[in-house]
């Protein structure tokens, strides 16, 4: 534990340096400035970064499978994703390092392993059965393009359909291929002039292992004998085939046809199917075909013992449907039910009893993967209701905009979101439980509440249950709901400022303690929230508007504590009598005819109905001035013990006192200065034209570059870091060349910038505001982006009934610090290098009545610092800690001295920095956008963690990225996903601990019953000795250049994870044997060797006794 010893480097220091600049190295301080000891206990060994789990729903799904017996359900995706899930709660994600797109996924029912086949032409055999699956075995074709891959129930054998028509068979335990090649030339009539095209399906006769169906896509069906490597019978169909399913007797098949038509057929009558149905079309009178339809996709014929069989399919609308929704067909009898999707199916599979092929199929549901959503239909109940879905993956049911992650939350409030979320549940669901259910949970080791905040491009706020690395959401907020919607395109004057998504959230600000909540959204307003557990009625919605536009033609004293005149009445010696206001007329127009003095949106006039949760308390909005919109908002805070809400922009402040529903303070960033401004600024006139990034979070597709001119100075990069999160679910942006992060890197001081100072950074403290301040007082630290840190005094009122009736008084302090890049973060800690947290106001139901002695109690507000007696010397000192998007300072107040400072980056820039607590101490924490993610001791900024993590690539990472305590962090890793990790060593430590197990050994149901009378006459399943077949004795190898083997990763890793596990153990005893054979073959070369030079000697040795037999002694 290193001690930071102040007096010992100030001793060394002789008296002639006293001239010492403040920008020195981290550990050296200005003379003169009597620093106490801190104990710092954080050491870099206390640091580890790794991703602990994903949530949401996997982006750009492409193949799906389903393990009937471990219950586990899989998802593969076109970036080479693997997602699996279980039991609720028991989530999985994996990557295949190729990122290429996982075109079929096949389980090893119930081994524990899964089978997953790429569009790169490789398949690789996972293992399961430990808690982070690994690859065991990886297999290249190299000549021919892997389309279809199939894996019989209990076989080791899989079989592998290529672009050619040919088909492979690959030992799965082994991963190498078999000799025995089904070539398509023999598999199709020879009279045939034309190639059948690829292999679109593959599949054995369920009661016949020795026969192999095998699907072209030119509509070719081939039943191939593989004992007598012939085809038994050929199906010619003039429609291509998408898909092919059994019936479970092994009888008849069923085909699916671009033309939307189903044809089933009988096994032994090739000439035409049994019958042709076409589910989506129009029935013509003269008997004629059905009209074409649109290609079915998918079918699956399902059986049950007691009543007619199911037939599932995908797609087989009519073209005249035009715009109707995607839709999944369920057949069953007589009766047809058409189930519309809200997204385009990519895949679906019907759960069902059994296991075995050749057995009644007992379907009990359908899980369909759709393109944002999954979907699991209720086979057994009448109207086929969906199943609640228990896995977080609806977190972009609205693009999400912004998030906000906090750990270690006072732990009654997950319970109090959860009570008022119950209440918000849609009702229809299927009464069963949820039939994904395999796996165990993970021992969650940490017990602390961890909630996640996630805004949206519709204006919800999404509150979730993050604890123990699960997601689970609590409670939804519309923040809409307070806005009149347009009902027509005509309607809308005021949203000029968004084209799209007027209710965006930009900026989350959340006060875990007294439960206030307050949002800024992207056009420009700012609504704050007070939580109930009551149901109200509100009758007229408060509100504000704020003109915040600023010329400097005349500059008013900043001093003044005078507000600059509003456009709202609220003016006044005491703001409590005026009422709330009442709705502006929406058509307010200056005297050039420019629009002015107009909100963007319109609050509703109606009463409007509270539900128990989140309820406005107040809504501000920004007008409109002189034909020029609003500024989006770029900063925001709150504070509950002062009753304050302040917001900026780059063009100035606001403060807003929610209590008295007063605006407090309206200064241009410029008046904050006042006389100390240290830049010469030329006066400028309101802009006529709109601002280039007045579109926000919804102008930048995900598909182009961030334009240039947004990034030109450090200033415009921040508004367009803030606002410009693309919305949709689009691919992700590419920044290319860097530009996003050169551009960032221009001068800081540049004269030409000024105009556009916004306002980056907003903190509520209670702190020494000027250097002779004898005592600690509330004050507001405002920090902007071009680095200037200004202090705020604030001067409130008594509490209890004065501080309703009272102004607050708010007058700048003059006090300024300077930092080199946009101010992001200020956080205070006192005299032994504890967090300060802002002062707040304990929760508590405002909307029952209380008794006196109540109410005085709850007015006394948690004392954030001791503040030294008088008879004290000023020796009690706190410090301020800064971040900018360059360097940190630790500020020591009052006597407002560089006590430290580190230099975080030079090249590139901070995205986010964080004061967190993390292991009973504090850190900072930054994520650069160069994908550096480095923390620093305080007060000491030592440098403790550095590691590259990954770079900016698009704005939602940048937009989403944030710390939060105990070593978490988080960020929108795709549009439907965030990725969860830690930078505390022991979170990864104990990380394998908290992780659900995918595999729990679970007894494969028994073999269906042949029978007495099937068993004589043979009419059972008949099985096939398929190593006899593909082994290599009988097949011989396979060519060499046709696929090569790569060992997987898992091969090792895998196995020591996997100690229980069979597949762990067949690796394990085979890495063993190759080992030991290899041994072996060492030895037997080495005794061969003995053995030869063992002989040599003898017949050397018997020619020199034959040479020298018959002489003697003296003779040699």
């Amino acid at each position: 534990m290193r001690k930071f010893n102040i007096r010992k480097v100030l001793d060394g220091l002789t008296a002639g340096s006293s001239s010492a600049s403040q920008q020195q190295q981290p550990q050296q301080h200005p003379p003169g400035s009597r620093e106490p000891e801190i104990q710092e206990t954080l050491q870099s060994e206390h640091f580890q970064l790794c991703k602990t789990v994903r949530h949401g729903f996997p982006y750009q799904p492409s193949a799906l499978a389903f393990d009937p017996v471990q219950k586990i359900l899989a998802v593969g995706t076109q970036t080479g994703a693997l997602r699996l899930f279980g039991r609720p709660g028991v989530e999985c994600y994996c990557q295949h390092d190729s990122g290429a797109a996982v075109i079929q996924l096949q389980f090893l029912i119930n081994e524990g392993a899964l089978v997953s086949a790429l569009a790169d032409d490789t398949l690789h055999l996972w293992n399961l059965r430990q808690k982070r699956p690994a690859i065991l075995h990886s297999l290249k074709f190299c000549r021919e393009r892997v389309t279809f891959c199939h894996l019989p129930f209990q076989s080791k054998w899989l079989y592998v359909g290529t672009e050619r028509g040919n088909i492979h068979i690959v030992n799965v335990e082994s991963f190498t291929l078999s000799g025995y090649v089904i070539m398509w030339n023999k598999a199709i009539e020879l009279s045939s002039k034309s190639h059948p095209g690829p292999v679109v399906h593959i599949s054995d006769n369920p009661m016949d292992e020795g026969k192999l169906l095998i699907g072209f896509e030119s509509g070719t069906v081939v039943l191939w004998d593989l004992k007598s490597k012939k085809a038994d019978y050929r199906y010619t169909y003039d429609e291509a085939i998408h898909s092919v399913a059994w019936h479970h007797e092994g009888k008849q098949f069923i085909c699916s046809h671009s033309d939307g038509t189903l044809t089933i057929w009988n096994v032994r009558s090739p000439t035409k199917p049994v019958q042709t149905i076409t589910p989506h079309g129009k029935q013509l009178k003269d008997g004629k075909k059905p009209e074409p339809c649109k290609p079915i996709l998918k079918v699956e014929f399902k059986t049950t013992r007691s009543g007619e069989p199911f037939i599932i399919l995908s797609g087989g609308l009519s073209y005249d449907t035009v715009g109707r929704r995607p839709c999944l067909t369920v057949m069953h009898g007589k009766s047809t039910a058409v189930l519309e999707m809200d997204y385009s199916i990519v895949d679906f599979l019907t759960l069902c009893e059994t296991p075995y092929p050749n057995d009644f199929q007992e379907p009990y549901a359908v899980v369909v993967l759709l393109e944002k959503d999954l979907v699991l239909i209720d086979l057994a109940q009448n109207g086929y209701p969906i199943f609640e879905n228990p896995y977080p993956l609806n977190i972009h049911e609205s693009p999400v905009t912004c998030c906000e992650y906090f750990a270690d939350c006072p732990v009654d409030l997950i319970p109090a979101l959860y009570s008022v979320g119950a209440r918000q549940k849609r009702q229809g669901y299927s009464k069963k439980e949820w039939p994904i259910n395999g796996g165990n949970w993970g021992l969650g080791a940490q017990s602390y509440p961890e909630i996640i905040i996630t805004g949206h491009a519709d204006g919800s706020v999404k509150f979730w249950d993050a604890s123990a690395i699960t997601l689970q959401v609590l409670y939804k907020l519309k923040t809409s709901k307070v806005f009149e919607k347009s009902r027509n395109k005509e309607d809308k004057p005021n949203t000029d400022i968004v084209d799209e998504d007027p209710y965006a959230i930009q900026i989350i600000s959340w006060c875990p303690e007294s439960r206030m909540l307050c949002i800024a959204g992207v056009s420009a307003h700012v609504i704050i929230y007070r939580f109930s557990k009551q149901e109200v009625v509100t009758e007229v919605i408060p509100m504000l508007e704020v003109r915040l536009l600023h010329e400097i033609n005349d500059v008013e004293s900043p001093e003044s504590e005078q507000p600059p005149p509003l456009s709202t009445p609220v003016g006044g010696s005491n703001p409590q009598t005026i009422p709330p206001q009442s709705h502006p007329s929406t058509s307010s127009s200056s005297s050039d005819g420019l629009r002015d003095n107009v909100p963007c949106l319109k609050v509703k006039s109606s009463p409007l109905k509270q539900s128990p949760g989140y309820q406005t308390e107040l809504v501000i909005q920004l007008v409109w001035v002189g034909g020029e919109p609003p500024q989006q908002i770029t900063s925001l805070a709150v504070n509950s013990s002062y009753g304050l809400v302040v917001f900026g922009n780059c063009n100035g402040i606001a403060m807003v006192d929610y209590f008295q529903k007063a605006v407090l303070l309206n200064l241009g960033t410029i008046e904050l200065y006042g006389s100390n401004d240290p830049y010469r600024r030329e006066p400028r006139s309101p802009r006529k034209s709109r601002q280039p990034s007045g579109a926000g979070l919804c102008d930048i597709s995900e598909g182009s570059v961030v334009p240039e001119d947004r990034c030109k100075s450090p200033t415009s990069a921040k508004m367009s870091r803030k606002l410009s999160l693309p919305t949709d679910l689009k691919p992700d942006l590419d920044v290319k060349d860097n530009s996003f992060s050169r551009s960032r890197s221009s001068s800081v001081t540049s004269i030409d910038k000024e105009s556009r100072e916004a306002i980056s950074a907003l903190h509520f403290c209670e702190t020494f505001t000027r250097k002779a301040d004898s005592s600690p007082s509330p004050c507001l630290w405002v920090g902007t982006t071009l680095g200037t840190v200004l202090v705020i005094a604030l001067n409130l009122p008594p509490g209890g009934e004065q501080r309703l009736l009272q102004p607050v008084i708010v007058s700048p302090s003059g006090t300024i610090l300077r930092l080199k890049g946009a101010i992001l973060r200020m956080a205070f800690l006192d005299t032994t290098g504890c967090l300060m947290p802002p002062a707040y106001e304990p929760w508590k139901e405002h909307n029952v009545p209380e008794e006196k002695d109540e109410k005085e109690k709850s007015k006394k507000k948690r004392p954030v610092s001791v503040s030294p007696s008088s008879s004290q010397e000023i020796s009690e000192n706190q410090y301020a800690v800064i971040c900018s998007e360059k360097q940190a300072k630790v500020i020591s107040l009052p006597t407002q001295n560089c006590a430290y400072k580190q230099n975080i980056t030079e090249t590139s820039f901070v995205l986010r920095g964080d004061i967190v607590a993390l292991s009973n101490s504090i850190c900072l924490a930054c994520f650069c956008a160069n994908g550096h993610i480095m923390t620093f001791s305080l007060p000491s900024l030592r440098p403790l963690l550095d590691v590259y993590y990954l770079p900016l690539t698009n704005m939602r990472i940048a937009r989403t990225f944030c710390f939060t305590n105990n070593g978490q962090a988080l960020y929108l890793v795709s549009p439907t996903e965030i990725q969860r990790l830690t930078y505390s060593q022991e979170t990864c430590e104990n990380l394998q601990e908290m992780l659900g197990e995918l595999f729990t050994p679970v007894e494969t149901p028994e073999a269906p019953n042949r029978g007495f009378f099937k068993g004589l006459f043979g009419g059972g399943a008949q099985s096939l000795d398929r190593e006899e077949l593909f082994g290599e004795s009988s097949s011989g190898k396979a060519s060499r250049s046709l696929a090569q083997h790569i060992p997987g990763p898992g091969g090792i890793e895998g196995v020591k994870g996997a100690a229980s596990g069979v597949v762990g153990e067949l690796a394990r005893a085979r890495l063993a044997l190759d080992e030991r054979g290899q041994k072996l073959g060492d030895l037997e070369e080495r005794t061969a060797a003995m053995l030869s030079s063992a002989d040599a000697f003898s017949k050397h040795a018997h020619e020199m006794m034959l040479k020298y037999k018959d002489k003697k002694w003296y003779q040699f």
